[in-house]
């Protein structure tokens, strides 16, 4: 019995959940409800796609996306934790940390009452991870598929001192063409300009993207609205326990140096990330949580 088959004996739902043996041998949920379709993978936990009925995708996955174990797929919702970009000081350890690359538990997949389809995630404490993060730090992942996409990140501190956090849910929107979007909500923030050797700048009126762009946007639990020209649409991005706001496009000649991303799949795709970063990293007190929580929706 495969991987695939033995989580289907214990979680899958009848044309609803169904655990798949993907490409590169990682296992795929596909989810399909009346309201959206969605797609998540064991590893990392990582949503891949979530796409309303009768919508364009929400969630963009790249068609040049690469199936390898232990590595990132280019797209979806990668779970950056427990630290954001490089390492403070440990310039080996992996960038964003070790759970988007590792494989989780499912621990639960129900279908609530409204139709909506909840799975809920568990990252297991094993000696790889322990080190590169010597913490005892159970973290927990819900999340809940319908009209509306709600993810849920929980961190207990179970270690004697307390924890520093830095963390974000780095997702990739999909989009008509990013050059006619505009994303708005972070007017008169603060931001860390990394494409212009990290200096600090303030946002004036929305965020448009003309060349490559890599921001964190610093104290603001604001929700930001993408303003999809193209597709006359807005995707909504409401958040809790998040103080930074990255936004991300690596335009051509990063985009071309990634080698997953596909030659115009910069165009397609607009990363607004939910996120405690730089100046806002999260402080868990021993024996207390950290619970990051996004919503995305869409109206037109």
């Amino acid at each position: 019995m495969n991987k695939s088959t033995d989580l289907n004996a214990r979680f899958g739902v009848e044309n609803t959940v169904n655990f798949e043996q993907g490409p590169g041998g990682l296992v795929i949920i596909q989810i399909t409800i009346s309201d959206a379709k969605a797609s998540i993978a064991l590893q990392g936990a990582q949503v891949l796609t979530w796409t309303p009925t009768d919508e364009q995708p929400v969630i963009w996955l790249s068609p040049e996306a690469k199936y390898i174990a232990n590595k990132s797929l280019r797209g979806g919702v990668p779970i950056c934790w427990p630290w954001f970009g490089p390492h403070e000081s440990q310039s080996s350890f992996p960038a964003h940390g070790v759970a988007r690359t590792s494989t989780w538990q499912v621990n639960s997949v129900d279908v609530l009452t409204d139709g909506r389809v909840q799975l809920r995630f568990t990252l297991p404490q094993t000696v790889d991870i322990g080190a590169y993060w010597p913490y005892v730090t159970p973290l927990h992942y819900v999340v809940t598929i319908g009209r509306t996409l709600e993810l849920e990140l929980t961190t207990h501190n179970e270690s004697e001192t307390e924890i520093t956090l830095g963390e974000a849910l780095h997702t990739y929107f999909a989009v008509s063409d990013v050059r006619s979007v505009h994303v708005n909500g972070l007017n008169g923030c603060e931001y860390i300009d990394k494409v212009d050797g990290s200096l600090r700048k303030l946002q004036q009126g929305e965020v448009n993207i003309t060349g490559e762009v890599d921001r964190v946007y610093l104290d603001t639990t604001s929700e930001c609205i993408i303003e999809d020209i193209g597709w006359q649409r807005r995707i909504h991005i409401e958040k809790q326990g998040s103080r930074s706001t990255v936004v991300w496009n690596p335009w051509i000649e990063k985009g071309a140096k990634l080698g997953d991303l596909g030659e115009t799949g910069y165009l397609n795709m607009l990363c607004v990330e939910s996120a405690n970063a730089a100046d806002n990293v999260a402080t868990v007190t021993s024996g207390g949580q950290h619970q990051l929580w996004v919503k995305y929706s869409i109206s037109h």
